[in-house]
Order: structure tokens, then C-alpha cells, then sequence
């Protein structure tokens, strides 16, 4: 305990000494450091969209592959074109960090506002305690400064420090007026700093002071209990919109889970007139929608409920973690890009169709994780290049911890490239395409 009191001690005297504020620790310092990960987050290549390159590009970059080995560039003359070669590039997983620094800058800060709310609550809560101790003393006919003297030396709660040191200050003959406004600063509480105003201005009015503290003690008591009360009925408010955040998580996943898939399947250009939506990353923009949410939707609580967005930080902070996390179990698994899964192909490789119409049989993958062990119910996005589709373009591995796609080639008599994709890991079948002799 002594060496506690000898670190409390030191730690007051350095603040003391170098005018170090607690904000340092619980907004400047935090807030540094968030923006630090999300810059050497950058700084190492991670970024917010991959960028994919668009199907004209493919399909022009096919047709003159196929040129050049006709005209024997390459020193291919098999009059078939390979599929082009995509760059390497940065993980496409920037949000991810900007969520974390988000949470870093505000977390500090939340909690020491959470806890600092708390002690004012119970200060006030005492102090009108102490008001009404206050009152009885004086009418017994001790005189202020003698009466916060003697509460001094009782157990008045979590203000007696408080009353301690405006007492020490009386008994070094400082006036009332100034001990108690020192009081009132200490504990930094609006209401507090109201009513003791009150006190030493019924202190100078001579008469039966003592009633004039004794009903402002009541009345501060009144003004507690109604805050309590709008505190509790606004709490309503609180649930609502955690459950506001929770119905869209749920909308979310079943969009990405039922929907999704059939838009972005072989039928949406029928459906829908129009290929392009396997191009839209669905699954992202409701993540970025979720935690967008959070973040303000935590602000808007603490305004509404406790009356200040700064006490909203502490549900931003609940929600965006607790959003995160589902997101990640449930919406989509990722995996930032790392290689955490194999995948290999175990039937309907080296297929041979027709130009336009679908293969004969459905390309099998096999699923499991570094160790080999089978991971049922993980989702596997697929894709053909250049070109062509797959049905569907996510799915999930069964029981076995297989998945199978349907592939349907292109116009094009050239080389097809079908992917299946789980995080970072990718396996590609070749299907090539019947050629017809003229």
C-alpha cells in the first residue's frame, strides 16, 4: 500500500509540475495512435477495394493474345489464347484497420466518460446529504465554517475528501465562500457548482440561513430523482436502437445469404437486364453500412438518452465491436487476405465444351483449413475468366466439406479460367473450348 501511495503521490507531483492534463491519456494519446495503425496500415500496402480489371479489358487482352500466337509472336501456335494474368496486389482490407482505429481513439475516452458520469451522480447524490447536515448544525447554532469543520470529521461518503479540503482551507482562514467554491470546483459537477452559489449567497442574508440550506437541499434532492427518472424512461431509447442495429445485421445476412447469390447468378442477366451486378461487392457494402451505422447510430443514443453526443462515444464503441465481430462470424468470412484455408479441385477439371453453352459436369472443390481438417459451412466465391459464368458465384461447402459450381463458357473459342476463392486461398481449373474444323 505504501509503494501505491508513493506512485499515486509521484504521479500527482509530475502532473503538477508539467500541467499533465488527463485528457492526454484518454483523447490526445489514444486518437495518435489510431491514426498511427490506420497510416502504417497504408504505409504496408493494405487497401480499401480491389481494384478488379473490368470485362472489356479481358476480353480485349484475350483477342490479342489470340492474334499474336496465330501470327506465332509467342512461339505458340496452338490458336488458343490464355487467360490474362492478374497482378499482385496490396490486401484489400484498409476498413478493417480504420475500424480498429476508430475503436482505439475512443475507447479510453469512453470509459473514463462512463466512470466519471457515475462519481458525479454519486457526489450529488451526498451532497445533498451533506447540504441537509449542513442545515441541522447551523440551527443547532454553530456557524458555517464550524459545521464543515465538524462534517469534516465524519464519513460524509464519496465528497469527504471534498469537505476535508475546504474545511483545511476555512481552518487556514479562508472564508467560507472560498472553501466551499474550491469544494464545488473539485468535483466539477454543474449542479453542485449551482447550489453551493445558493449556500453562500443565503450565508450572507443572515435570518434562519438554515432553512434556506435545509430547502436547498431539498430541492436538489428533487432536481436528482428527476434526472434519475428521465434517465430511466430515455433508456427505452437505448434499446431501441441496439435493436434497430441488430435487425439490420439480420437483413444484412440474409440478403448476402439468399439474395445475393441468385442477383449475382447466371439468370440476373435475364432477370434483371444486365451482367454488370457480378461486379457490385455486395457483401462489403453492407459491412460498410453496419459499422457506419454504429458509429453514428452510438453518437445519436448518447444525445438522446443521457442529453450529450461525448456520452454516445462508449455505444459507438459497443456497437461497432459487437457488429464487427457478427460480420466477420456471420456475413462473410475473411480472412484479410491471408492464406488460410486449401483448396483443391476434386472432379470436373480439364473439361472440354462449347463455346456458350454449359459443361457437361459441374467443377468440384474440396475445403479445409492449413491443417487439413474439412471446414463445413465456409463460403467459397467463384469466378470465369475471361468471360462466361458460374453458378452460383457464392456458395457454401457441405458436410464433406465440398462445393460445386456450374460453368457456362463464354462466346469466345479460347481458354476458360474458373477460380474458387476462401479468404486469401485460390484454386483455378482450366475448361477449354471445342474447336471446329472450318
Amino acid at each position: 500500500m505504501t509503494r501505491i501511495k508513493m506512485l499515486r503521490e509521484t504521479l500527482e507531483a509530475l502532473a503538477f509540475k508539467y500541467n499533465i492534463r488527463r485528457e492526454y491519456f484518454t483523447i490526445i494519446l489514444p486518437v495518435l495512435l489510431g491514426i498511427a495503425l490506420v497510416l502504417a496500415a497504408v504505409l504496408t500496402g493494405h487497401t480499401l477495394a480491389e481494384q478488379r480489371p473490368t470485362q472489356v479489358d479481358e476480353k480485349q487482352k484475350a483477342y490479342e493474345e489470340l492474334v499474336k500466337q496465330l501470327n506465332g509472336i509467342e512461339g505458340g501456335d496452338s490458336g488458343v489464347a490464355q487467360a490474362p494474368q492478374e497482378q499482385p496486389q496490396g490486401k484489400a482490407d484498409l476498413d478493417h484497420y480504420i475500424i480498429y482505429g476508430v475503436i482505439i481513439a475512443l475507447l479510453p475516452y469512453s470509459v473514463d466518460r462512463f466512470f466519471e458520469r457515475r462519481r458525479h451522480r454519486k457526489y450529488e447524490d451526498d451532497f445533498t446529504q451533506f447540504l441537509f447536515k449542513l442545515s441541522e448544525m447551523m440551527r443547532a447554532g454553530i456557524d458555517p465554517i464550524k459545521s464543515v469543520i465538524e462534517l469534516s470529521k465524519a464519513d460524509m461518503g464519496s465528497i469527504t475528501p471534498n469537505i476535508r479540503m475546504a474545511a483545511s482551507m476555512m481552518l487556514l482562514g479562508r472564508s467560507f465562500e472560498e472553501g466551499m467554491k474550491k469544494m464545488a470546483e473539485s468535483m466539477h459537477s454543474e449542479m453542485i457548482s449551482k447550489y453551493v452559489d445558493l449556500v453562500i449567497q443565503a450565508s450572507y442574508t443572515g435570518g434562519p440561513v438554515h432553512d434556506l440550506i435545509l430547502k436547498a437541499s431539498e430541492d436538489m434532492r428533487t432536481m436528482v430523482m428527476i434526472e434519475k427518472e428521465m434517465l430511466g424512461s430515455l433508456q427505452q431509447y437505448t434499446v431501441i436502437f441496439y435493436l434497430a442495429q441488430a435487425i439490420i445485421i439480420f437483413i444484412a445476412y440474409i440478403l448476402s445469404a439468399q439474395l445475393i447469390p441468385f442477383i449475382q447468378g447466371p439468370g440476373s442477366a435475364m432477370v434483371f437486364g444486365a451482367g454488370d451486378l457480378q461486379k457490385i461487392d455486395f457483401k462489403h457494402g453492407f459491412f460498410h453500412l453496419i459499422m457506419i451505422n454504429a458509429a453514428l447510430g452510438g453518437i445519436i443514443i448518447g444525445k438522446i438518452s443521457e442529453g450529450s453526443a461525448k456520452d454516445g462515444f462508449k455505444h459507438t464503441v459497443i456497437l461497432m465491436a459487437a457488429s464487427y465481430v457478427i460480420c466477420l462470424a456471420a456475413i462473410f468470412p475473411l480472412s484479410n487476405g491471408s492464406d488460410d484455408y486449401i483448396i483443391s479441385v476434386a472432379a470436373g477439371d480439364d473439361q472440354v465444351g462449347i463455346a456458350g453453352f454449359r459443361l457437361d459436369n459441374p467443377i468440384v472443390f474440396n475445403v479445409t483449413d492449413k491443417e487439413g481438417r474439412p471446414v463445413p459451412g465456409t463460403q467459397v466465391q467463384f469466378e470465369i475468366k475471361p468471360g462466361g459464368k458460374v453458378d452460383p458465384l457464392f456458395s457454401m461447402t457441405n458436410d464433406s466439406s465440398q462445393v460445386a459450381v456450374k460453368v457456362t463458357l463464354g462466346e469466345d473459342r479460347v481458354d476458360y479460367t474458373v477460380t474458387a476463392k476462401v479468404g486469401g486461398s485460390t484454386c483455378s481449373v482450366k475448361a477449354k473450348t471445342r474447336q471446329f474444323e472450318a
